[in-house]
Order: C-alpha cells, then sequence, then structure tokens
C-alpha cells in the first residue's frame, strides 16, 4: 500500500461553506502568535501532525527568534505567544525568547508533553516556567495508561503522572495560584471527542483519585487527518471513513470561532501560515509566501482570506476543535 496520504479535493470544504452561504474565511483579528520554535522531540507520537521526534534538527534560529520578538513589540494587539514543537523546551533559545516574551508583558503557552520535564538535560525547567508565570497546556491523551502508551510509547504515561505532580508541587493548576495547567485529550483512534466537559469530570475523577492531580482546565482537540494520523489510517483502510465522519459531523456554528480567525501561525523557517495544521501541510496563505522578516505591520494580514483544505473538516466537526478546545 502506498505510503504517500490519500487526496481530497481541497475545494470540498469552500465548497460545504457555500452550500451554508459563507463566504470564505477571512482573518478577522489577530491576538495571538503561534511559533514552531523547532521539530525535535523526545518523544515520537503516533499523532503527531508536524512528525516531530528525536532525530529531527530544523529548529528556528536565534535571528529569527530576535525578529518574533521584535513583532511582538511592535504589535501590541498580539496579546499571547503560544510555544509548539516538537517539545519546545528542547530548543537552546527557549529560556531567551520566553524571557523576552515576558519582559514585553506578554501572555506566553508551552505547549509541553510533560515527560521533557524529566529529561537530564532539562533540570530546572518546571521552575523556570513556574517563575516565569508561563502558562502550560500538557498533553495527556487519556487518564489511563493504556491509551496513553499506545499512543505516544512505553513509561510516558507515568513520567506524565510524574511531571504533573511536579507542576501541582509548584502550584500548577492550584485553586489558589495563577500558575495555569490545562491538559489536551486527543482520542486514540478514529472518532471525534467526546464531550469536553464530561471528559473533564474523568479526568478529575481518575486523576484526583488515583494520583492527587488537579489541573484547570480539560481541551478536547480532533486529531487531524494529517501527516502519521493519516498515514495510519491509510494503512489500517480507516482515511475515508474518517474523512466522511468529519464531513457528515461539519457544523457551520463553529466557523465563526475557528483558531485561523485570530492567529498567525510560524513555522520553524520563519515562514507564516494561516494556522499550525496548514504549516504542517505547508500551505500558504493565498497569495504571495511571507516570512516573519517580510512583514513588520500584523494588522495588514487581518481581513486576508485563510487557505482551506479538506483537514479543515477536523476544526469544524461535531463540538469543533482548536489548539484551545471545543469551540462548543
Amino acid at each position: 500500500m502506498s505510503s504517500t496520504q490519500p487526496r481530497l479535493d481541497p475545494m470540498h470544504f469552500d465548497d460545504h461553506l457555500k452550500n451554508r452561504g459563507i463566504s470564505r474565511l477571512r482573518r478577522v483579528g489577530i491576538d495571538t502568535l503561534q511559533l514552531n520554535i523547532g521539530l525535535q522531540c523526545n518523544l515520537a507520537c503516533h499523532h503527531c501532525h508536524v512528525d516531530s521526534g528525536p532525530k529531527r534538527k530544523e529548529r528556528l534560529d536565534r535571528r529569527a527568534i530576535g525578529r518574533v520578538l521584535e513583532l511582538l513589540e511592535s504589535n501590541p494587539a498580539i496579546e499571547t505567544l503560544d510555544i509548539t514543537g516538537g517539545a519546545p523546551e528542547m530548543h537552546p533559545d527557549f529560556r531567551f525568547l520566553v524571557r523576552g516574551a515576558r519582559a514585553l508583558d506578554r501572555r506566553v503557552i508551552d505547549r509541553c508533553n510533560l515527560t521533557i520535564l524529566l529529561e537530564p538535560d532539562q533540570r530546572g525547567m518546571a521552575d523556570f516556567l513556574a517563575d516565569q508565570r508561563v502558562e502550560i497546556v500538557a498533553s495527556l491523551p487519556c487518564h489511563g495508561l493504556e491509551n496513553v502508551e499506545r499512543q505516544r510509547g512505553r513509561g510516558v504515561f507515568d513520567g506524565s503522572i510524574r511531571a504533573l505532580q511536579i507542576l501541582n508541587g509548584l502550584g500548577y493548576g492550584k485553586p489558589d495560584s495563577d500558575l495555569v495547567l490545562d491538559l489536551v485529550y486527543n482520542p486514540v483512534g478514529p472518532f471525534l471527542p467526546a464531550s469536553q466537559a464530561s471528559l473533564e469530570a474523568d479526568y478529575r475523577k481518575e486523576l484526583g483519585w488515583g494520583f492527587g492531580i488537579v489541573f484547570n482546565r480539560l481541551l478536547t482537540i480532533t486529531n487531524m487527518p494529517i501527516k502519521r494520523f493519516a498515514h495510519e489510517l491509510e494503512r489500517e483502510g480507516q482515511f475515508e471513513t474518517y474523512m466522511g465522519l468529519l464531513i457528515d459531523n461539519f457544523n457551520a456554528d463553529n466557523i465563526p470561532d475557528l483558531m485561523c480567525r485570530h492567529l498567525i501561525s510560524v513555522a520553524h523557517d520563519g515562514a507564516i501560515y494561516d494556522c499550525d495544521f496548514n504549516q504542517a501541510l505547508e500551505i500558504s496563505p493565498p497569495g504571495e509566501r511571507r516570512t516573519i522578516f517580510d512583514v513588520d505591520d500584523l494588522s495588514a494580514l487581518v481581513q486576508k482570506r485563510i487557505a482551506t483544505s479538506a483537514h479543515c473538516f477536523g476544526c469544524t466537526s461535531g463540538t469543533g476543535s482548536s489548539c484551545n478546545g471545543a469551540l462548543s
């Protein structure tokens, strides 16, 4: 069987919008700069939509990191720097970037796989994040060992629990603390997430009773039919079925709150994209490809058309999906 991702008509999503009287997507504002700082990671998860892993070396250079800080300073409407990877903490300039953004009084989010905090070369990272008041969005695809390790590898569940306990010990997720700890659930198979509220209740019960762990929110994210997950679906003969599930559950009510309408996504080479998933597929915004060195005033990107393709059904199906959880 071919290892290439099955193709779908990229205009199919736009056709769905038109059939419901919705014009093509446009950005309505930019309050978040989401930055993929590099693809190196200590894990190689089955669902990873950027194909990160220990052998990946691509990363943003120091000049580009300085440019990101310049853009934050000159664009006060950008309230949040959302740092992704890979494991963002593995970048040698991660702390430099965080300190710079916090000095500019920006909210900083670290999308953390938890186990990275236990690596020998990351000693003190949890304390650093707490000192800088960085919000942590931590991947934990289930509250049970079997499902986590099926998706992320042996030993990951126990490591994740240890890391969460360390973060709780620093005040993260505690009711009387301003240190924010959100957890991320994504399905371990080709199905949509259950209710975010009901899953959050399950997580609180199981993690609290079993391990004494507390957190602020649970965010549910739909698996995108791209990269590793798409290849897994293809190998198992489930790609078309999964796409059918997403299409059948298209929910136009999610359109106003799609994350692509409120952010820009910056890749490890400095290129600008409409979202993290378009970045993974190298689908540039309509028109000229731009990098962070080509634009000074990010408000110039507001009202620009957003590039769409078949994977956009992943964000608009059911209760919707974004990097900040369910949309409805």
